[in-house]
């Protein structure tokens, strides 16, 4: 049974927050709604486009809710993502990884014959050509994007050269639109540190800047120059270079964000808005508890969860395999059925773990959207 079917009954009922089946993955309503506000009211004040990642939330629920704020559409990683997103009313979307296969390009051409508007990236000559043949049999024109490698060596062209040299043959195919480049440096996304965080993409847009000043020179000047993520927004939005943003992971936050020093000024800036809910299971042994939630409930690519609620913030967190964590606080009393608040370590693949959001407020579980790109890797 689906967490929808399980637990619809629940919504609007006071206090039925409570009455959820653990582990379960829980949304606040009014601080989910209050980061999508604040990122898109950042975005306008720096005459900046924003177009969410929605690899971090999957859902088209989120994603229109984004749109109605101000964004011009959303990112997805994934054809499929992008598909699902579709199918769910979102209607203007990139795709900010290759689409390469001969079976994922003919999804590709469907899916932009049947939106508004879709968008592509290439790194290599031949997905490009592929690409043209593909439009070319379907009568369309296909926007596409040059991809730019930061320094990660995962997708992207390697040289300001090589960007030139896809540009002009994205340039010369009819079938194929040239709209400009993308540059993601997820690398620098999670520096702690402000200043370091800053130093380290002042010298990556340098770069970006040789790409782009060599395309102009070409009379190739992007249309779109599109990129940068959550860790980073505020410093590209003040070095001009950007004019298109790919945050993500603001609507949520997760534990390797908090631990930054986004605004500049010692804060994340965005609230916590994701959780995973735990109720204790066991508590046989003095000051400690065993969870139902484990490796299974959560991505721990960020390390561990962080306790809001429960259980004392000064507890200490182990896993105890799939299904089971521990948590230990000398003096505190754990009893059977108490409920443990936990935010997550990365938002973006814990949230592939679950079939839905519960949406709460003040207690009460107020909807449930489905997470709609849950699973959607190819």
């Amino acid at each position: 049974m689906s967490d929808i079917n399980l637990h619809s009954a629940l919504i609007g009922q006071q206090g039925s927050r409570q009455a959820l089946n653990t582990p379960v993955l829980v949304v606040d309503a009014d601080a989910l709604k209050r980061n999508i506000d604040a990122m898109a009211a950042f975005a306008r004040a720096h005459k900046i486009a924003l177009r969410p990642h929605a690899k971090t939330h999957k859902s088209a629920h989120i994603a229109q809710m984004q749109i109605e704020a101000g964004a011009v559409g959303v990112c997805c990683a994934k054809l499929g993502e992008a598909e699902a997103l579709a199918q769910g009313g979102v209607d203007d979307i990139l795709i900010t990884s290759p689409v390469v296969t001969p079976q994922a390009i003919t999804r590709l051409i469907s899916l932009a014959a049947r939106i508004k508007s879709l968008r592509v990236v290439v790194d290599h000559p031949d997905n490009v050509d592929a690409l043209a043949i593909a439009a070319t049999q379907a009568h369309i024109v296909l926007q596409v994007l040059v991809d730019i490698d930061p320094g990660i060596r995962r997708t992207g062209v390697a040289s300001p050269e090589a960007a030139l040299e896809l540009a002009q043959r994205i340039a010369a195919l009819p079938s194929l639109k040239y709209r400009g480049v993308q540059f993601y440096c997820g690398q620098q996304q999670h520096i702690e540190s402000f200043a370091d965080r800053r130093s380290a993409i002042e010298e990556r847009t340098l770069y970006l800047s040789s790409v782009v000043s060599l395309l102009e020179g070409e009379g190739l000047a992007p249309d779109f120059i599109t990129g940068g993520g959550t860790g980073t927004h505020r410093i590209d939005a003040s070095l001009g270079v950007f004019n298109e943003l790919q945050t993500g992971s603001y609507v949520f936050m997760d534990r390797q964000y908090n631990e930054c020093d986004i605004t500049g000024e010692g804060g994340a800036g965005f609230e916590t808005s994701l959780f995973i809910d735990a109720r204790v299971i066991s508590a046989n042994a003095q000051s400690m508890a065993t969870l139902d939630s484990g490796f299974k409930s959560m991505s721990t690519d960020g390390g561990l969860p962080t306790i809001v609620d429960g259980a004392p913030a000064t507890s200490a967190f182990f896993f105890m395999g799939d299904e089971h964590a521990a948590l230990i606080a000398p003096g505190h009393e754990f009893k059977l059925g108490d409920l443990v608040t936990l935010a997550v370590p990365h938002c973006d693949p814990t949230v592939n773990l679950y079939d839905a959001y519960h949406v709460v407020r003040d207690g009460t579980l107020v909807d449930i959207w489905p997470v709609t790109a849950r699973g959607r890797s190819r």
